[in-house]
Protein backbone atom coordinates (compact mmCIF):
# COMPACT_ATOMS: atom_id res chain seq x y z
CA UNK A 1 0.00 0.00 0.00
CA UNK A 2 1.07 3.56 -0.66
CA UNK A 3 0.29 6.27 1.84
CA UNK A 4 1.01 8.87 3.25
CA UNK A 5 1.86 8.77 7.57
CA UNK A 6 0.38 12.43 8.27
CA UNK A 7 -1.32 15.17 6.23
CA UNK A 8 2.34 17.10 6.63
CA UNK A 9 3.85 14.70 4.51
CA UNK A 10 2.16 15.98 1.55
CA UNK A 11 3.28 19.48 1.85
CA UNK A 12 5.67 20.72 -1.13
CA UNK A 13 6.55 19.49 -4.99
CA UNK A 14 3.46 21.49 -5.98
CA UNK A 15 2.95 21.24 -9.91
CA UNK A 16 4.01 24.06 -12.85
CA UNK A 17 0.76 24.74 -15.25
CA UNK A 18 1.12 26.98 -18.52
CA UNK A 19 -1.40 30.25 -18.27
CA UNK A 20 -2.95 30.63 -21.57
CA UNK A 21 -5.44 33.18 -22.04
CA UNK A 22 -4.60 35.88 -19.38
CA UNK A 23 -1.35 35.96 -20.81
CA UNK A 24 -2.19 36.26 -24.44
CA UNK A 25 -0.31 39.88 -24.76
CA UNK A 26 2.86 38.67 -23.58
CA UNK A 27 5.48 37.50 -25.75
CA UNK A 28 6.89 34.31 -23.81
CA UNK A 29 6.10 31.06 -21.83
CA UNK A 30 4.61 31.88 -18.11
CA UNK A 31 4.21 28.70 -16.07
CA UNK A 32 2.17 29.10 -12.74
CA UNK A 33 3.75 27.46 -9.39
CA UNK A 34 0.21 26.59 -7.91
CA UNK A 35 0.80 25.74 -4.06
CA UNK A 36 -2.68 25.82 -3.48
CA UNK A 37 -1.98 22.01 -3.66
CA UNK A 38 -0.57 21.76 -0.50
CA UNK A 39 -2.54 19.88 1.95
CA UNK A 40 -3.81 23.35 3.54
CA UNK A 41 -4.10 25.00 0.23
CA UNK A 42 -1.37 27.79 0.54
CA UNK A 43 2.56 28.22 0.14
CA UNK A 44 3.00 29.08 3.97
CA UNK A 45 2.02 24.88 4.72
CA UNK A 46 6.00 24.62 3.60
CA UNK A 47 7.26 26.90 6.49
CA UNK A 48 4.47 26.17 9.09
CA UNK A 49 6.20 23.05 9.43
CA UNK A 50 9.72 24.34 9.23
CA UNK A 51 9.72 26.87 11.51
CA UNK A 52 7.97 24.59 14.39
CA UNK A 53 10.23 21.98 14.14
CA UNK A 54 13.21 24.51 14.08
CA UNK A 55 11.59 26.12 16.88
CA UNK A 56 11.66 22.53 19.20
CA UNK A 57 15.59 22.33 18.06
CA UNK A 58 16.65 25.19 19.48
CA UNK A 59 14.64 24.79 22.75
CA UNK A 60 11.99 27.45 22.17
CA UNK A 61 8.73 25.04 21.90
CA UNK A 62 7.94 22.39 24.51
CA UNK A 63 5.57 19.71 24.68
CA UNK A 64 2.16 20.99 25.69
CA UNK A 65 3.09 24.38 24.21
CA UNK A 66 1.16 27.30 22.91
CA UNK A 67 1.73 28.42 19.21
CA UNK A 68 1.46 32.43 19.01
CA UNK A 69 1.33 33.85 15.44
CA UNK A 70 0.17 37.32 13.92
CA UNK A 71 -0.50 36.48 10.18
CA UNK A 72 -3.05 36.94 7.46
CA UNK A 73 -4.29 33.63 7.88
CA UNK A 74 -2.31 31.35 5.68
CA UNK A 75 0.67 30.96 8.20
CA UNK A 76 -1.51 29.99 10.57
CA UNK A 77 -3.18 27.36 8.80
CA UNK A 78 0.21 26.13 7.88
CA UNK A 79 1.11 26.10 11.46
CA UNK A 80 -1.88 24.81 12.57
CA UNK A 81 -0.92 21.39 10.54
CA UNK A 82 2.01 21.02 12.59
CA UNK A 83 0.37 21.91 15.63
CA UNK A 84 -2.68 19.64 15.31
CA UNK A 85 0.58 16.99 14.35
CA UNK A 86 3.10 17.72 17.25
CA UNK A 87 -0.54 18.50 20.33
CA UNK A 88 0.14 22.35 20.28
CA UNK A 89 -2.06 24.34 21.17
CA UNK A 90 -3.34 27.67 18.54
CA UNK A 91 -3.48 31.58 18.52
CA UNK A 92 -3.30 33.57 16.18
CA UNK A 93 -3.60 37.64 15.50
CA UNK A 94 -5.34 39.02 12.47
CA UNK A 95 -6.34 41.99 11.40
CA UNK A 96 -10.07 42.79 10.67
CA UNK A 97 -9.51 43.51 6.93
CA UNK A 98 -9.01 39.78 6.69
CA UNK A 99 -11.65 37.43 5.07
CA UNK A 100 -14.44 35.41 6.73
CA UNK A 101 -13.68 32.40 5.55
CA UNK A 102 -10.23 32.33 6.64
CA UNK A 103 -11.11 33.13 10.13
CA UNK A 104 -13.37 30.00 10.36
CA UNK A 105 -11.14 27.86 8.84
CA UNK A 106 -8.98 28.24 11.47
CA UNK A 107 -11.33 28.08 14.00
CA UNK A 108 -12.68 24.83 12.34
CA UNK A 109 -9.31 23.21 12.72
CA UNK A 110 -9.45 24.47 16.45
CA UNK A 111 -7.31 27.79 16.39
CA UNK A 112 -8.11 30.32 18.88
CA UNK A 113 -8.12 33.78 16.63
CA UNK A 114 -8.29 37.48 17.89
CA UNK A 115 -8.99 40.18 15.64
CA UNK A 116 -7.23 43.25 15.72
CA UNK A 117 -7.78 46.48 13.88
CA UNK A 118 -6.24 47.26 10.62
CA UNK A 119 -6.06 50.98 10.96
CA UNK A 120 -3.13 50.89 13.32
CA UNK A 121 0.85 51.52 12.88
CA UNK A 122 2.92 47.92 13.55
CA UNK A 123 4.07 49.41 17.14
CA UNK A 124 0.31 49.97 18.21
CA UNK A 125 -0.19 48.21 21.17
CA UNK A 126 -3.50 47.36 19.32
CA UNK A 127 -1.93 46.11 16.39
CA UNK A 128 -1.75 42.45 15.27
CA UNK A 129 2.07 41.93 15.39
CA UNK A 130 2.30 43.51 19.39
CA UNK A 131 -0.86 41.71 20.42
CA UNK A 132 0.71 38.49 19.89
CA UNK A 133 4.41 39.70 21.46
CA UNK A 134 2.16 40.16 24.31
CA UNK A 135 0.32 37.10 24.52
CA UNK A 136 3.71 35.21 24.49
CA UNK A 137 4.66 37.20 27.83
CA UNK A 138 1.68 36.39 29.59
CA UNK A 139 1.52 32.73 28.32
CA UNK A 140 3.66 30.25 30.15
CA UNK A 141 5.58 27.92 27.82
CA UNK A 142 4.33 30.01 24.52
CA UNK A 143 5.97 30.18 21.07
CA UNK A 144 5.56 33.81 19.31
CA UNK A 145 6.67 32.34 15.93
CA UNK A 146 7.05 35.74 14.03
CA UNK A 147 7.57 34.71 10.47
CA UNK A 148 8.49 38.10 9.70
CA UNK A 149 11.56 38.13 11.14
CA UNK A 150 11.92 34.44 11.59
CA UNK A 151 14.81 33.04 9.23
CA UNK A 152 13.29 29.45 9.00
CA UNK A 153 11.09 31.00 7.10
CA UNK A 154 12.94 32.06 4.17
CA UNK A 155 15.52 29.34 4.11
CA UNK A 156 12.62 26.69 4.22
CA UNK A 157 11.82 28.00 0.07
CA UNK A 158 15.97 28.23 -0.25
CA UNK A 159 15.73 24.14 0.46
CA UNK A 160 12.15 23.28 -1.37
CA UNK A 161 10.61 25.63 -3.62
CA UNK A 162 13.55 27.37 -5.33
CA UNK A 163 15.01 23.79 -5.84
CA UNK A 164 11.57 22.59 -7.32
CA UNK A 165 11.29 25.58 -9.43
CA UNK A 166 14.74 24.76 -11.03
CA UNK A 167 13.99 21.09 -11.66
CA UNK A 168 10.83 21.91 -13.17
CA UNK A 169 11.64 24.24 -15.97
CA UNK A 170 15.26 22.25 -16.41
CA UNK A 171 17.06 25.09 -14.88
CA UNK A 172 16.22 27.62 -18.14
CA UNK A 173 13.76 29.89 -15.56
CA UNK A 174 14.33 33.39 -16.73
CA UNK A 175 12.33 35.10 -14.25
CA UNK A 176 10.43 34.52 -11.28
CA UNK A 177 7.70 37.31 -10.39
CA UNK A 178 6.12 36.63 -6.76
CA UNK A 179 4.35 38.67 -4.28
CA UNK A 180 6.18 40.20 -1.62
CA UNK A 181 4.81 39.80 2.29
CA UNK A 182 7.20 38.58 4.67
CA UNK A 183 9.73 38.34 2.03
CA UNK A 184 10.33 34.47 2.92
CA UNK A 185 9.04 33.11 -0.60
CA UNK A 186 11.12 35.73 -2.70
CA UNK A 187 14.19 35.75 -0.99
CA UNK A 188 13.95 31.88 -0.13
CA UNK A 189 13.89 31.01 -4.46
CA UNK A 190 15.87 34.16 -5.33
CA UNK A 191 18.93 32.64 -2.97
CA UNK A 192 18.19 29.48 -4.32
CA UNK A 193 18.09 29.92 -8.21
CA UNK A 194 20.41 32.94 -8.41
CA UNK A 195 23.14 30.72 -6.98
CA UNK A 196 22.24 28.34 -10.29
CA UNK A 197 22.23 31.38 -12.57
CA UNK A 198 23.10 34.93 -11.63
CA UNK A 199 21.20 36.27 -14.16
CA UNK A 200 17.89 34.81 -13.67
CA UNK A 201 15.25 38.51 -12.57
CA UNK A 202 13.71 38.36 -9.46
CA UNK A 203 10.46 40.64 -9.69
CA UNK A 204 8.71 41.43 -6.29
CA UNK A 205 5.07 42.35 -6.51
CA UNK A 206 3.96 45.12 -3.95
CA UNK A 207 0.23 47.02 -3.36
CA UNK A 208 -0.01 50.92 -2.76
CA UNK A 209 -0.05 51.33 1.23
CA UNK A 210 3.38 49.57 1.18
CA UNK A 211 6.76 50.57 1.50
CA UNK A 212 8.69 47.70 0.17
CA UNK A 213 8.80 49.28 -3.32
CA UNK A 214 10.30 53.01 -2.36
CA UNK A 215 12.78 51.26 0.19
CA UNK A 216 14.33 48.96 -2.23
CA UNK A 217 14.88 52.12 -4.70
CA UNK A 218 15.98 54.27 -1.97
CA UNK A 219 16.82 53.10 0.76
CA UNK A 220 13.90 55.84 2.92
CA UNK A 221 11.49 54.24 5.01
CA UNK A 222 8.73 56.53 3.88
CA UNK A 223 5.87 56.45 6.69
CA UNK A 224 3.79 58.53 4.22
CA UNK A 225 3.57 55.68 1.59
CA UNK A 226 1.83 53.65 4.18
CA UNK A 227 -2.17 53.24 4.45
CA UNK A 228 -4.63 50.41 4.41
CA UNK A 229 -5.81 48.62 1.43
CA UNK A 230 -7.75 45.82 0.59
CA UNK A 231 -5.28 43.35 -1.06
CA UNK A 232 -4.22 40.29 1.16
CA UNK A 233 -0.91 38.60 1.85
CA UNK A 234 1.49 41.09 -0.29
CA UNK A 235 3.23 44.49 1.08
CA UNK A 236 3.87 45.94 4.57
CA UNK A 237 4.31 48.68 6.57
CA UNK A 238 7.48 47.24 7.94
CA UNK A 239 11.17 45.78 7.05
CA UNK A 240 11.11 42.06 7.83
CA UNK A 241 14.44 40.62 8.38
CA UNK A 242 13.28 37.77 5.71
CA UNK A 243 13.54 40.70 2.92
CA UNK A 244 17.15 40.35 0.92
CA UNK A 245 16.65 43.21 -1.42
CA UNK A 246 19.74 43.03 -2.76
CA UNK A 247 18.18 39.70 -4.54
CA UNK A 248 15.22 41.28 -6.21
CA UNK A 249 15.88 42.94 -8.98
CA UNK A 250 12.70 45.30 -9.17
CA UNK A 251 9.24 45.92 -7.23
CA UNK A 252 6.45 46.49 -8.84
CA UNK A 253 3.39 48.62 -7.76
CA UNK A 254 -0.38 46.75 -8.22
CA UNK A 255 -3.49 48.68 -7.51
CA UNK A 256 -6.38 46.68 -5.70
CA UNK A 257 -8.41 46.62 -8.40
CA UNK A 258 -6.66 45.14 -10.90
CA UNK A 259 -5.24 42.53 -8.36
CA UNK A 260 -9.15 41.89 -7.49
CA UNK A 261 -10.16 42.20 -11.54
CA UNK A 262 -7.26 39.62 -12.39
CA UNK A 263 -7.82 36.89 -9.45
CA UNK A 264 -11.31 36.42 -11.13
CA UNK A 265 -9.69 36.43 -14.66
CA UNK A 266 -7.42 33.41 -13.55
CA UNK A 267 -10.81 31.48 -12.58
CA UNK A 268 -12.94 32.56 -15.49
CA UNK A 269 -9.93 32.14 -18.43
CA UNK A 270 -7.81 29.81 -16.77
CA UNK A 271 -9.96 27.79 -14.33
CA UNK A 272 -7.77 28.51 -11.84
CA UNK A 273 -9.71 29.73 -8.70
CA UNK A 274 -6.98 31.18 -7.17
CA UNK A 275 -6.16 33.88 -3.43
CA UNK A 276 -6.08 37.33 -4.02
CA UNK A 277 -2.41 38.01 -4.01
CA UNK A 278 -2.52 35.93 -7.07
CA UNK A 279 -4.01 38.08 -8.72
CA UNK A 280 -1.62 40.94 -7.88
CA UNK A 281 1.18 38.64 -8.76
CA UNK A 282 -0.14 38.50 -12.45
CA UNK A 283 -1.15 42.11 -12.89
CA UNK A 284 2.19 42.85 -12.10
CA UNK A 285 3.67 40.47 -14.45
CA UNK A 286 1.55 42.32 -17.31
CA UNK A 287 2.39 45.57 -16.34
CA UNK A 288 6.14 44.52 -17.62
CA UNK A 289 5.27 43.03 -20.75
CA UNK A 290 7.74 45.47 -22.16
CA UNK A 291 10.61 43.89 -20.37
CA UNK A 292 9.42 40.56 -21.69
CA UNK A 293 10.65 38.70 -24.81
CA UNK A 294 9.64 35.48 -26.70
CA UNK A 295 12.64 33.66 -25.41
CA UNK A 296 12.02 34.07 -21.46
CA UNK A 297 10.50 32.17 -19.80
CA UNK A 298 8.43 32.84 -16.12
CA UNK A 299 7.41 31.39 -13.38
CA UNK A 300 4.93 33.06 -11.66
CA UNK A 301 4.01 31.74 -7.91
CA UNK A 302 0.24 31.65 -7.14
CA UNK A 303 0.16 31.13 -2.94
CA UNK A 304 -3.17 30.02 -2.63
CA UNK A 305 -6.33 29.15 -3.02
CA UNK A 306 -9.34 31.08 -3.75
CA UNK A 307 -11.75 29.40 -1.43
CA UNK A 308 -10.56 31.80 1.24
CA UNK A 309 -11.86 35.02 -0.93
CA UNK A 310 -15.36 33.30 -2.12
CA UNK A 311 -17.26 36.78 -0.09
CA UNK A 312 -14.90 38.85 -1.07
CA UNK A 313 -13.02 38.55 -4.56
CA UNK A 314 -15.75 36.64 -5.80
CA UNK A 315 -18.52 37.99 -4.54
CA UNK A 316 -20.31 41.07 -6.77
CA UNK A 317 -21.54 42.74 -3.95
CA UNK A 318 -18.21 43.49 -1.97
CA UNK A 319 -16.73 44.18 -5.43
CA UNK A 320 -19.31 47.07 -6.17
CA UNK A 321 -18.87 47.96 -2.64
CA UNK A 322 -15.25 48.61 -3.35
CA UNK A 323 -15.86 50.33 -6.95
CA UNK A 324 -14.12 47.24 -8.52
CA UNK A 325 -16.35 46.52 -11.22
Amino acid sequence: MKYAEHITDLIGKTPLVKLNKTVQELPCLVLAKLESFNPGHSIKDRIGIKMIENAEKNGLLKNGGTIIESTSGNTGMGLALGAIKKGYKMIVTMPDKMSAEKIDILKAIGVEVIITPTNVSADDPKSYYSVARNLEKKIVNSFYVNQYDNLSNRKTHYQTTGPEIWEQTNGKITHLVAGVGTGGTITGCAQFLKEKNKNIKIWGIDTYGSVYKKYHETGIFDESEIYSYTTEGIGEDIIPKNVDFNLINHFEKVTDKDAAIMTRNLAKQEGILAGNSCGAALAGLIQLKKQLNEKDIVVIILPDHGSRYIGKIYNDNWMKEKGFI
